[in-house]
C-alpha cells in the first residue's frame, strides 16, 4: 500500500511513500482533514541523508504497531526540512527553545492549527508508542491541559524573541568576536568547544578577516590549526575528498557520515582562502579535493548541485567509507593494500585518518596511485544513496564557493562549473518574479525563503552578473524586508503564513541571510543613484548591529560584514 507521499517529489517522502503511516504532505489537505476529524498533529521533519531519520523510520514509520496509533489518534505530516526550510525553522526554533536542543527527526505534536504542544528529536520505538498514547489519552480526557501546553511554548518563545535596540558601540563587536572565539578555541584539536565538533566556516572566513584588518597572528594561527586538525581527521574523507557533515568526538575523527552540499561549499571557500593567504600546499589539496568531489560525485547533467549523499550502506552508517586491510588485499596487492591502511592510520579495519601519521603532508606515490583506485572503484559502485533535489541556497553557496576558489587556486574549471551552475539555478528555479526553493524532475517547490533570494544575490555579484543581482535583490526587499526596523522575515510577505514569522540573525555552518544582505546591499549601493539599496543598508547594518552584540561570536559573518563596510 501507499500512502499520500507516493505524488511527491522529494526523495526523502518519497522514501516514505510505502510506510503503513497515512502519511499527509504538508498543506491544507492534512489541515482540514485535522479539523475535520478532531484530531491533532503529527509532524515528522528529516532530510534523505539523516541516518537517524533512516532509524525512526525502520524502526517505527515501518512498524504496524506504531502505525496504527499514529493513524488511529494523529493525522500524521512529514515534512523535509530542506524542501520547507521555513516549516523546519520555525518547529526547531521553538524546539530549542522549550527544551534546549533540537536535531533531526525532529518530531511533534501539535494543535490541529499547527500550534506545537510536544516537541522532542529521535525515539526509539518503545519511547514512541508511549508517547502516542499518552498524547492520545490526554487528547481525549484533558485537551484543555495540551492547549495551555501549546499557549505556555509559544509565550514563552516569543518572550524570548529580543526586539533589538540599537547598538551604539560598532567598534567593540570585532575585538569581542574574536576575543569569544579564542576563548572557546579547543587548543589541542582546533575548531571550537567540545564534542560532538561541527566545522564552523563562518568563524573561520572571520579570523582571516580579523587577522587582514588588524594583523593579529592568534587569528591566523586558529584557522590554520583547525584546518589541519580537521584535514588530518576522519572527517575529511582522504579517499573521495570532500567533508562530512560533523564529528561525534573532540579530535575530529568519527564523524556523521553524510556529506552535505552546504558544508563541502563553504569549507572548500574557506581552505581555498586559507591558501591563497599562507601558500600552504595542504590546504589546496583539501579545497581541490572537495571540489573535485563535488564535481564528479554530487553535479548533474546540467551542471546543477545535488543536496547530499548519505551515510548509511546495508543500515550501516559509514560502512562506505572503512577501509578494511583483508577486503582491500583481494583488490590490490597485499602490499599497497597494507601500505595504504598503513599510511591513513589504520590497523585492521577502520576510518582513514592521518592523525598519527607526521608525514601527512608528503604523500607517496604509490599510496597516492592506491588511493586514487580505490576512489575510481568506489565512484563506479554507487552504492551510496543520493538525494539529488536542487535546492537554490545550497547551489548559490556552492556557485560562490567555486567562483572564489577559482580565483585562490587558478582554476578556470572551478570558475565556469560556477557559471554553469548559475545558469540552470535562473533558468530552472526563478520564473522572473519568483524565485523558488528547490527543484526535482522538472519540479519546482515553494516559493523560497530569505536565504534563497540572499545567497542567490551573493552569487551572482561573485560572477558579475549585477543586473540579475539587483533584480533578486529587489523582490527580497519587496516580500521579505522590514522597511520600519530592518531585517528580513524568514519567509515572503505573500505565502500562506505560519504562526511564527521570525527573522534569523545567527551565523552558524552557514551565514544567515540577515548577515548576507550586508555585504549585498553594501555592493549593490556602490555607484548606484538608486537610493533604495543605500537606504535598506542603513537600516539593516542598525538592526544586524544589535543582533550581533547579544553574542557576536554566534554572528561572527555578520560582524565581518559590518566591518568591511565601516
Amino acid at each position: 500500500m501507499s500512502n499520500r507521499l507516493k505524488n511527491e517529489s522529494s526523495p526523502y517522502l518519497l522514501a516514505h511513500a510505502d510506510n503503513p503511516v497515512d502519511w499527509y504532505p504538508w498543506g491544507d489537505e492534512a489541515f482540514e482533514a485535522a479539523r475535520q476529524q478532531n484530531k491533532p498533529l503529527f509532524v515528522s521533519i528529516g532530510y534523505s541523508s539523516c541516518h537517524w531519520c533512516h532509524v525512526i523510520a525502520a524502526e517505527s514509520f515501518s512498524d504496524i504497531e506504531v502505525a496504527e496509533k499514529i493513524n488511529r489518534g494523529f493525522i500524521p505530516i512529514k515534512v523535509d526540512r530542506e524542501e520547507r526550510p521555513d516549516i523546519d525553522a520555525v518547529y526547531m526554533s521553538v524546539c530549542q527553545s522549550a527544551t534546549g536542543s533540537g536535531g533531526w527527526p525532529l518530531t511533534i505534536l501539535a494543535l490541529p492549527d499547527g500550534r506545537p504542544f510536544y516537541l522532542t528529536t529521535y525515539l526509539n520505538k518503545s519511547g514512541m508508542l508511549a508517547m502516542l498514547d499518552a498524547a492520545e489519552t490526554l487528547w481525549q480526557t484533558q485537551r484543555y491541559s495540551l492547549i495551555d501546553a501549546s499557549v505556555h511554548i509559544l509565550e514563552n518563545m516569543l518572550n524570548g524573541m529580543e526586539v533589538f535596540s540599537e547598538y551604539s558601540r560598532k567598534d567593540e563587536l570585532d575585538r569581542t568576536c574574536f576575543t569569544q572565539l579564542n576563548r572557546s578555541y579547543d587548543r589541542q584539536w582546533g575548531g571550537f568547544g567540545r564534542a560532538p565538533k561541527f566545522p564552523m566556516p563562518c568563524r573561520l572566513l572571520f579570523l582571516m578577516d580579523y587577522w587582514e584588518r588588524n594583523g593579529e597572528e592568534r587569528a591566523l594561527d586558529i584557522v590554520e590549526q583547525t584546518l589541519i586538525r580537521m584535514y588530518r581527521g576522519g572527517v575529511f574523507d582522504h579517499i573521495s575528498g570532500g567533508f562530512f557533515r560533523y564529528s561525534t568526538d573532540s579530535k575530529w575523527m568519527v564523524p556523521h557520515f553524510e556529506k552535505m552540499l552546504y558544508d563541502n561549499a563553504m569549507l572548500l571557500w574557506v581552505y581555498s582562502r586559507a591558501y591563497a593567504i599562507t601558500g600552504r600546499a595542504l590546504f589546496k589539496k583539501a579545497a581541490e579535493a572537495t571540489a573535485d568531489y563535488v564535481l564528479r560525485e554530487m553535479t548533474g547533467k546540467s551542471g546543477e548541485f545535488y543536496s547530499s549523499q548519505d551515510a548509511d550502506r546495508g543500515g550501516s552508517e559509514g560502512a562506505h567509507y572503512m577501509l578494511d586491510e583483508k577486503e582491500l588485499g583481494r583488490v590490490f596487492s597485499e602490499e599497497d593494500a597494507g601500505e595504504l591502511c598503513s599510511w591513513f592510520c589504520v590497523r585492521g579495519s577502520g576510518i582513514a585518518n592521518l592523525i598519527d601519521n607526521p608525514d601527512y603532508e608528503t604523500v607517496p606515490d604509490s599510496v597516492e596511485r592506491t588511493r586514487a583506485d580505490l576512489c575510481s572503484r568506489r565512484t563506479e559502485l554507487r552504492t551510496m544513496g543520493r538525494d539529488d533535489k536542487v535546492l537554490t541556497a545550497w547551489n548559490s553557496l556552492m556557485i560562490t564557493a567555486l567562483s572564489k576558489a577559482a580565483g585562490y587556486l587558478n582554476r578556470d574549471d572551478y570558475r565556469a562549473a560556477a557559471e554553469r551552475a548559475c545558469g540552470y539555478v535562473m533558468d530552472n528555479l526563478f520564473d522572473g518574479e519568483t524565485l523558488y526553493v528547490c527543484s526535482r524532475d522538472s519540479l519546482r517547490s515553494v516559493p523560497g525563503m530569505a536565504e534563497d533570494y540572499c545567497f542567490l544575490a551573493m552569487a551572482l555579484i561573485e560572477l558579475g552578473r549585477t543586473k540579475q543581482a539587483r533584480d533578486i535583490t529587489d523582490k527580497l526587499l519587496e516580500h521579505f524586508f522590514d522597511r520600519e526596523n530592518g531585517g528580513l522575515y524568514l519567509y515572503a510577505d505573500n505565502v500562506p503564513p505560519l504562526f511564527l514569522r521570525p527573522k534569523e540573525t545567527a551565523d552558524s555552518v552557514l551565514p544567515s541571510g540577515n548577515s548576507v544582505l550586508i555585504q549585498v546591499l553594501n555592493a549593490l549601493s556602490e555607484g548606484s543613484e538608486d537610493d533604495s539599496f543605500s537606504d535598506a543598508l542603513r537600516l539593516q547594518r542598525r538592526f544586524m548591529e544589535a543582533a550581533a552584540a547579544r553574542y557576536p561570536a554566534g554572528s561572527a559573518y555578520a560582524v565581518s560584514a559590518l566591518t568591511k563596510n565601516n
